[in-house]
């Protein structure tokens, strides 16, 4: 096949007729080695940087998918900075928390396969398509998770037929679950998950939403060593990100910061965070 692409200077026939609109199934087929779950590993212990806290909740308008910045390495701080949160497309992003490489490796190769589905259909997939796709990328991941090098996303969405925002969880087996109003995946998932269940209502609006996401963020870095809690220092704040009807929005620098902020300052008169109503 290469020597026959040096020879005529052009891409086999192949490569220019898919015979399916998934790209992942095409690579398949002509280049598995470079799925992310097809790689060998080196014999031994491996060591890799892996991201932590992932929250989401929904609102009225739309849903916030949100992640802290710290990427750890056994008991070590591997990056201070890292991204988490991700566009999947124009409707839907992801937030990895697991082996850091691997995940953003599949994250890139799931906006490829979006990509690819649209240009090859003309029309984009449901959110629950994409949901789907997510779920069979990491179910091919196994091998690589069964070795330690995990990989477990939150997607969510603005669901155009149903009109309204949308999370999915899965595990390392590509198993995906619908969760509904909020959820958290990582190493801090269980503190910011009990953060949500408190202070979560189902009418927030899009600020409060926000809030309460990074609210949960901090109570999980406040709980778990592998969850970097808002950097005042060196001005490294949480990403939070808003998908509405109008699409996905990352909200600015300045924004993230003064919100982060916000409950920073808070959290010096609260240090356990607003008070839930007993009854």
């Amino acid at each position: 096949m290469e020597a026959n692409t040096r020879s005529t200077g052009r891409l086999p026939a192949a490569f220019l007729t898919p015979g399916s609109s998934s790209f992942i199934d095409f690579l398949s087929d002509h280049s598995p080695e470079l799925l992310p779950g097809n790689r060998r590993l080196p014999e031994g212990i491996v060591e890799a940087p892996h991201g932590t806290t992932i929250v989401a909740a929904t609102f009225p308008g739309g849903v916030v998918l949100a992640g802290d910045r710290r990427a750890t390495m056994g008991n070590m701080i591997a990056q201070r900075d890292i991204e988490k949160v991700f566009p999947a497309d124009e409707y839907s992003a992801v937030g990895i928390a697991g082996t850091a490489g691997l995940a953003v490796e599949m994250v890139k190769l799931f906006q490829l396969e979006l990509e690819h589905f649209e240009k090859v259909e003309g029309a984009t997939l449901s959110l629950e398509g994409k949901a789907n796709r997510l779920s069979t990328m990491i179910r091919g991941n196994l091998g690589m998770a069964m070795q330690g090098l995990a990989v477990v996303p939150l997607f969510a969405g603005w669901d155009e037929g149903r009109e309204k925002g949308r999370i999915f969880s899965y595990d390392v087996t590509g198993g995906r679950s619908e969760e509904h109003g909020y959820a958290a995946t990582g190493s801090g998932s269980i503190f910011a998950r009990g953060s949500m269940k408190k202070l979560y209502r189902d009418d927030l609006t899009e600020q409060q939403a926000t809030t309460l996401v990074v609210q949960a963020l901090y109570d999980a870095a406040d709980d778990d060593s592998a969850t970097g809690g808002p950097d005042m220092a060196r001005g490294i704040f949480p990403i939070v990100t808003v998908i509405t009807d109008e699409g996905f929005r990352r909200l600015t620098d300045a924004e993230s910061s003064e919100l982060a902020r916000s409950v920073t300052e808070r959290r010096l008169e609260q240090p356990d965070g607003p008070r839930a109503a007993l009854l």
